[in-house]
């Protein structure tokens, strides 16, 4: 208690002289870091650090170090010639903008401590407030900014980007993650060079598949999991998002995070407020994973949705049937689910649909009714069965989204996204088409899909909140000729306007965010949504390498990560259950097939892993993350481990990545133990004849962090069980 109070004592502003010196500093501290600005009243607000924690007698000497000192938010138009994270046209044109601090103010919200630095342009009557959140006990800064037109007439936001900050030029290493659809969160590191490095999305809904808003720089070179200084930041918008790293002649890396302001020009009305999304920043010396933990810990208590609460073990029925969805097969998966120890079904895509029923996916999308031929006996029926059954039940829908060959579309064309005098663009089977959520009666439409589905069947426990198109034509039949520029942005303003509406009148459902797979992987939806699909591809070798680029930014409760079939829908690669079972419990755990299609043996495997995994999920889904060996680093291994924040219990994953004959894999030394306690290892999973050597045995934190334990390449299997996979989970348990 001691520390947290004094680090909310230190978060406060401490404003003063320094030592003759007229400035006035504010020193934003977390329990681990320092962000330092110069908010001298009359001056632009400049930075000065941010880092390693410094205290208050340091930061006399920060302005003599010449690490920084420079504007905090750049802004457009004197000495242009450099990028700049705000550039307006005023109403009279004029294309130059000068702030100066008018005045800083403190304030409690909730826990947290939020600092605003009010600004002024210095000849027109238009205001930036930058503001700064910090939350006791965490390692995480948010940022974001205010600009408000006190001017006569409208002044055009050409940019407004979320944040910038200076990083000293140095040999800094940029980790960002790429993909594609099926093909997540890959990661990638680069050396910082001279020019532009710019990582975007113009999608419009689906932020996180080709790119993510979230990256990390390493600031002593080539990035280490668990050592080395790193900066992280992760922008919290679920739209089109820009960020970009300017490496100029100067000693500074300039780094920009915000809206993607492309096609998206905003039109500031008289008196109006235009506030951007939070930047949030984080600082560690424990490497790439430390930095993760900090955004995960933050994260899990202060922007996912219920992020302190257990997720359940589900069975979806997307891959097992996939649109062919009846009663009685309902039914037959709802009792597997209940066999093997799960404890939630979700009815996935085909159950809706009156004139036009779903049994592909060119239809009815927007005509949410039963599909009597298909459910005679309703939801209530599902929800009965599942009762009976002992698990919960859960439904897919598609709110954002109509197809053409809809009632939905044929009552009210005019509610989809379109651009004027252009026929309408159509995406997934022909037909799909984007509601456009700028509009209140959309956004009316959309919450009583959710208000209607929850208010008549109130046993419903979990959403699977599809959104499978991007805007495909830029155009929107509610918004005036004159503000189409408004589109991308007023989307998501109406989007998360209705989140708010379904949140506050249903809290406790819980919803997953589904987007063509992961598209929505970001910290922008997730305090509406309790999790994301990481992606549509659940082949579970290359879910190692797609989970290992997401857990750099979110937790493994965000994670959901399921039990295929084999062979894999995606890759038809053909992995052995026990493979499988062990990369899906290093998230949140669940399974995608039609269990009866499986054999007693694999069956078996399922049923141990969903018992263990019920042991050791606050573990996974609350504990540490500390990476060990990257799949990418091409070992031939990939592992991670999750600790409790006691260090008296934690689970090691190892999962072995290729195969050749008289390979040699690295020995992995573990993390984030307590060297002084003793630790009994036990296999969970286990199909070997016997145990490993280790099993049951007991070691040092010291040892298994410097030593690590020697994993077979194979299983201890009859011989005709051999395959060329390879997995171990491992618990370890605090000898008391």
């Amino acid at each position: 208690m001691k520390n947290i109070a004094k680090s909310v004592l230190a978060a406060a502003i401490a404003m003063g002289s320094w030592h003759g010196i007229n400035a006035e500093v504010i020193n934003l501290t977390t329990p681990g870091t320092s962000l330092v600005l110069d908010a001298s009243v009359g001056q632009p607000l400049r930075i000065l650090y941010y880092g390693e924690k410094v205290a208050d007698d340091e930061i006399p000497a920060l302005r003599s170090s010449a690490l920084y000192y420079r504007d905090a938010y750049p802004v457009y138009g004197l000495y242009p010639q450099g990028e700049a994270a705000l550039s307006v046209t005023h109403a009279d044109g004029n294309r130059t903008t000068q702030v100066e601090i008018t005045g800083v103010e403190t304030k409690q919200e909730g826990d947290a401590t939020v600092t605003t630095v009010a600004m002024r342009d210095k000849v027109y009557p238009f205001d930036v407030n930058v503001n700064y959140r910090v939350r006791p006990g965490y390692d995480v800064i948010e940022t974001w900014v205010d600009i408000t037109n006190n001017e006569k007439g409208a002044v055009t936001l050409n940019r407004f980007m979320s944040g910038y900050l200076p990083v000293r030029y140095g040999n800094v290493w940029l980790s960002s993650l790429y993909g594609t659809w099926a093909n997540e969160t890959n990661v990638t590191e680069e050396p910082l060079s001279h020019g532009v490095k710019m990582i975007k999305n113009k999608d419009g809904l689906r932020n996180s598949h080709t790119a993510h808003g979230e990256v990390m720089l390493s600031l002593d070179g080539k990035p280490q999991e668990n050592t080395g200084r790193v900066i992280g930041a992760a922008l919290c918008y679920p739209g089109n998002y820009k960020l970009f790293i300017d490496t100029d002649d100067s000693d500074t890396h300039h780094f920009y995070a915000g809206i993607n302001e492309e096609n998206s020009e905003y039109h500031l009305k008289k008196g109006e407020t235009f506030t951007t999304p939070e930047l949030a920043l984080t600082y560690s010396h424990e490497g790439l994973s430390g930095a993760s933990r900090n955004f995960h810990k933050w994260g899990r208590d202060n922007r996912l949705h219920a992020g302190d609460k257990e997720r359940k073990i589900l069975l979806n029925s997307w891959e097992g049937v996939y649109f062919n969805i009846n009663e009685d097969v309902m039914a037959g998966m709802m009792e597997d689910i209940a066999s093997m120890g799960g404890e939630l079904f979700v009815m996935d895509d085909g159950w809706f649909g009156d004139k036009y029923p779903r049994n592909v996916d060119n239809s009815s999308l927007g005509d949410w009714v039963v599909d009597t031929r298909k459910l005679p006996h309703g939801i209530n029926g599902l929800l009965d069965t599942a009762k009976k059954n002992g698990v919960a039940f859960g439904i897919w829908i598609e709110p954002e989204m109509a197809n053409t060959t809809s009632e939905l579309y044929e009552k009210h064309p005019e509610y989809i996204i379109k651009a004027p005098k252009r026929d309408v663009v159509k995406g997934r089977g022909g037909t799909q088409v984007v509601l456009d959520m700028s509009n209140p009666k959309v956004q009316d439409l959309v919450f009583e899909i959710v208000d209607t589905l929850m208010t008549k069947y109130p046993a419903i426990d979990y959403i699977k909140w599809d959104a499978n198109a991007p805007v495909m034509e830029h155009g929107s039949q509610y918004l005036t000729a004159d503000n189409q520029s408004h589109l991308y942005i007023d989307y998501h303003k109406g989007f998360v306007k209705t989140l708010d509406r379904i949140r506050a009148a249903h809290p406790h459902v819980t919803i997953q965010a589904c987007a063509s797979g992961g598209g929505r992987a970001n910290w922008g939806v997730l305090p509406w949504f309790d999790e994301f699909w990481t992606s549509d591809n659940n082949d579970a070798l290359q879910r190692i390498y797609m989970q290992w680029g997401t857990s750099y930014f979110f937790p493994a409760i965000a994670m959901a990560s399921h039990i295929s079939a084999s062979p894999n829908h995606q890759t038809f690669r053909r992995i052995p259950t026990k493979f499988r079972a062990d990369v899906a419990m290093s998230g949140r755990l669940g399974l995608e097939m039609q269990p009866k299609d499986m054999n007693d043996e694999d069956r078996a495997i399922c049923a141990q892993a969903i018992a263990d995994y019920k042991k050791i999920r606050p573990i996974v889904q609350f504990g540490d993350l500390y990476r060990l060996q990257s799949p990418f680093d091409k070992k031939g291994v990939a592992s991670l481990m999750y600790v409790t924040p006691e260090k008296d219990d934690a689970v090691f994953f190892w999962w072995k990545t290729e195969t050749f004959m008289n390979q040699q894999l690295p020995r992995i030394p573990m993390a984030g133990l307590d060297p002084d306690k003793k630790y009994k290892v036990t296999e969970l999973n286990r199909i070997d004849n016997r145990p490993l050597p280790f099993e049951g045995k007991e070691f040092t934190g010291k040892f298994l962090m410097a030593n690590g334990l020697d994993i077979p390449l194979t299983y201890r299997v009859d011989y005709h069980k051999n395959t060329d996979f390879s997995s171990r989970v491992l618990r370890l348990t605090e000898v008391k």
